[in-house]
């Protein structure tokens, strides 16, 4: 009877406790079943129900928050049953987090999709963080030419099914149309263009400004093959020389003679919008439109490449190695490369990124609409923009390249 009584009691109290537990949370301590390797989509459909993916993302543009949240998360919980949730987070603290997951040989993290760029892919490629390949288990797969470079390709690493790609864009130059009739098309032209009209020329100092010095930098290291594969010393000593020689040439006509440079791309914009500068620039070549539309930049902006061409690059969504909801986040993959979500986040009214879809794979019925976005108006088509499109270098590139600016242009005086 003792015995009874005492089993009687200590099930009550597990029971409470699970029930503590479920009330706090424990459906985020749950280890999903794997997917099994060959599960059809039917299947993964059916498992993937009731699941709930944490994407970390950059969560820093309204507008884009706006599409993931108006747009994305009511779709797949209204289609496939799956809730999405986004957390704060990107590069750095991504790779931090799941080292100290690695290292401490945690099963199932708090991250099921990661939207991440080329360094931080290879980080994780590195420290074996990530789950896959995966690609090709993705029914919209079908639509994304994997012998494009500027998909297959990240910072110089072949992805090899370990990301998808979600969106691509292109630097561009944004020009006044009032104020600029004909925008240069050449470096040469550039330079002259500059000291034509001192002040009128500029660039942040942050990310989007040093990708158009690496833009420039192909120009000058030989042309578009030209800083293809691993980093090479040689090649970037030489070309990094010209660059910074071409820069103290027209720096002294530069907005505040170069003795300044805007800490941020939106503070470029400002100083646009200001006509304070007759030029801005974008690493998204549809972001004029969007902008324009937002009442950032004026009217009359105009973005255009570069005739030695712009850096042009994909961004993409990788998967955690310890990521519990499996099924679910192939799901919420899946949906965000279909036709359907990649047009409308292409609409320079909702965001105008570019998208990763093959025009020449994608079903007749989408070739028309996929060609000529509604909106964009004030930049080239995406498939003329690509014939000047240059691949992001190795990853160490930007390192250098943002460290010798600083040292070659900003503290030496020059």
């Amino acid at each position: 009877m003792m015995a009874g009584r005492f089993f009687h009691s200590f099930a009550l109290i597990f029971l409470l406790c699970a029930s503590l537990c479920c009330s706090n949370g424990c459906e985020s301590k749950r280890v999903d079943a794997p997917v099994a390797a060959d599960a059809s989509w039917d299947q993964i459909l059916t498992q993937a129900r009731g699941q709930t993916v944490r994407l970390s993302m950059w969560d820093g543009d309204p507008m884009i928050n706006a599409y993931m949240r108006d747009y994305v998360i009511p779709e797949l919980k209204q289609q496939f049953d799956v809730t999405l949730k986004l957390i704060g987070g990107q590069g750095q603290n991504i790779v931090s987090k799941l080292l100290v997951d690695k290292e401490a040989e945690r099963v199932q993290g708090d991250i099921d999709l990661m939207w991440i760029n080329g360094e931080t892919f290879y980080q994780l490629r590195k420290m074996d963080g990530l789950y896959g390949p995966f690609t090709d288990r993705l029914p919209n797969n079908r639509s994304i030419d994997w012998n494009n470079p500027f998909v297959a390709i990240d910072f110089q690493h072949v992805v090899e099914g370990f990301e998808c790609p979600w969106g691509n864009v292109q630097l561009a130059l944004i020009y006044n149309r009032s104020t600029v009739g004909e925008p240069p098309l050449t470096i040469d032209a550039l330079a002259s263009w500059i000291k034509s009209h001192p002040g009128r020329f500029t660039f942040d100092n942050s990310f989007t400004g040093m990708t158009f010095l690496k833009s420039l930098l192909y120009q000058f290291a030989g042309g578009p093959q030209s800083l293809n594969g691993p980093f090479n010393e040689e090649v970037y000593a030489s070309s990094s020389r010209k660059l910074w020689d071409w820069l103290i040439d027209v720096k002294p006509f530069l907005w505040r003679e170069g003795q300044t440079y805007p800490e941020s791309v939106s503070q470029l914009h400002q100083l646009f919008s200001n006509s304070e500068v007759d030029f801005t620039m974008s690493n998204n070549d549809g972001e004029v439109d969007n902008k324009v539309l937002q009442g950032v930049l004026p009217e009359t902006a105009r973005a255009y490449v570069l005739d030695s061409g712009t850096i042009r690059n994909s961004h993409y969504l990788g998967i955690p190695f310890n990521a519990a909801n499996i099924a679910g986040t192939l799901v919420v993959a899946n949906f965000m490369i279909s036709p359907d979500a990649q047009l409308r986040k292409a609409l320079p009214a909702v965001w105008g990124d570019g998208t990763v879809l093959s025009i020449e794979l994608l079903p007749a019925e989408w070739k028309e609409k996929f060609e000529h976005i509604d909106g964009r108006t004030r930049v080239a088509p995406r498939s003329e923009l690509e014939q000047k499109a240059l691949l992001e270098p190795a990853s160490e590139v930007m390192v250098r390249l943002h460290a010798d600016f600083r040292r070659e242009i900003i503290e030496n005086g020059n």
